[in-house]
């Protein structure tokens, strides 16, 4: 899922998402909610007519925001207590609040709010953490109105593996539309991440969606893909874009090096995107180096194809029964280029 925090994947238009073959993409409540107000995105038809997005939409609860851009906060049984990063007012936000901002939004996919316990946190700390996700997921179930929408569950427990099957199995017996794997990408090194995933993954349903938060690149995707998670997002693609970094098939590309000056060939010759289309490699550099808006466009369009690429040949290779192979085969290649 390309990342929309703002109700705006950064650098393109809800055209050049399609064309670079998004089909879902992911919004922050916890933006939307400061601004420009989840009311006046309600008022003026929902958030995909509002951004003009016909496609689905997740949103995801606000929690990791107000744990990761709100140093002054102050966590409650009810919910959280925390002062907006934009202008310091003050706001609450609990489960039943998470869920009635999400359901005026009108996303598809909904997540129930949970906490994200700061990395690394001591064992206390984390099994607090888990009681107090585990309570606010029952809110948030039973909050939940409309039946157009699903709802996930957070399964949480940091870097402990007891933790996380408590939080995992209570989620499951609960009974949510999926499940999400949080508190990872938040400090831990990558042997850890895969044994918290390998560990969780387990005692989630196999008929049931199971969405990986904030994963990344695409030797981790990969990575988890092979322990059965289905659904990610990450602000990778775009981001590195914005910073002139391209994925492609023959690993990461730094545009700006001045090999690529004279260069008269696509960014990724395998990739039939509307950048490599269209231009070379010495032209998205010259737009780089100059600092011209347009960089940050094709780039982004390139990455953003190149991740719908990627999981698009990902489900072909398990369908075909061929993804240890083509694992294999990705690794090979960035691991030769980086």
């Amino acid at each position: 899922m390309p990342v929309g925090t703002k109700g705006s994947v950064k650098a393109v238009s809800p055209e050049d998402l399609d064309e670079a073959g998004a089909r879902i993409i992911l919004a922050n409540t916890y933006h939307l909610y400061l601004r420009p107000g989840h009311h006046t995105i309600g008022r003026l038809g929902g958030l995909h007519r509002f951004m003009n997005w016909p496609r689905p939409i997740l949103t995801d609860s606000g929690g990791f925001q107000v744990y990761s851009l709100t140093p002054l906060r102050t966590i409650t049984d009810k919910g959280v207590i925390f002062q907006s990063h934009i202008d310091g007012s003050k706001h609450f936000i609990g489960p039943e609040e998470a869920i009635d901002i999400q359901e005026t939004l009108g996303a598809d996919i909904i997540m129930a709010f949970d906490e994200c316990a700061p990395y690394p946190s001591d064992y206390e700390y984390v099994q607090r953490s888990v009681k107090l996700t585990t309570s606010w997921a029952r809110r948030s179930l039973d909050r939940k109105k409309r039946n157009d929408q699903a709802l996930f569950g957070i399964v949480q427990g940091g870097m402990y593996a007891d933790l996380r099957e408590i939080s995992a199995r209570k989620l499951v017996e609960m009974g949510f539309d999926g499940y999400a794997l949080g508190g990872l990408s938040v400090g831990e090194d990558q042997s850890t991440r895969q044994r918290v995933i390998g560990e969780t993954i387990n005692f989630l349903p196999e008929d049931k969606p199971v969405y990986l938060m904030g994963v990344g690149t695409p030797e981790d995707i990969v990575d988890a893909v092979n322990f059965g998670i289905d659904m990610f997002d990450c602000v990778m693609p775009t981001r590195n874009a914005r910073n002139g970094t391209l994925f492609t098939s023959a690993g990461k590309m730094t545009i700006k090096n001045a090999k690529y000056a004279e260069d008269g060939r696509p960014a990724d010759e395998n990739c039939d995107c509307y950048t490599c289309s269209n231009y070379s490699r010495a032209y998205l550099r010259h737009l780089f180096m100059a600092r011209e808006i347009l960089s940050y466009r094709l780039n982004t369009i390139h990455n953003l194809s190149y991740y719908s690429r990627l999981m698009a040949d990902l489900r072909t290779a398990i369908r075909e029964e061929r993804i240890a192979e083509y694992s294999a085969k990705l690794y090979r290649s960035y691991r030769k280029n980086n």
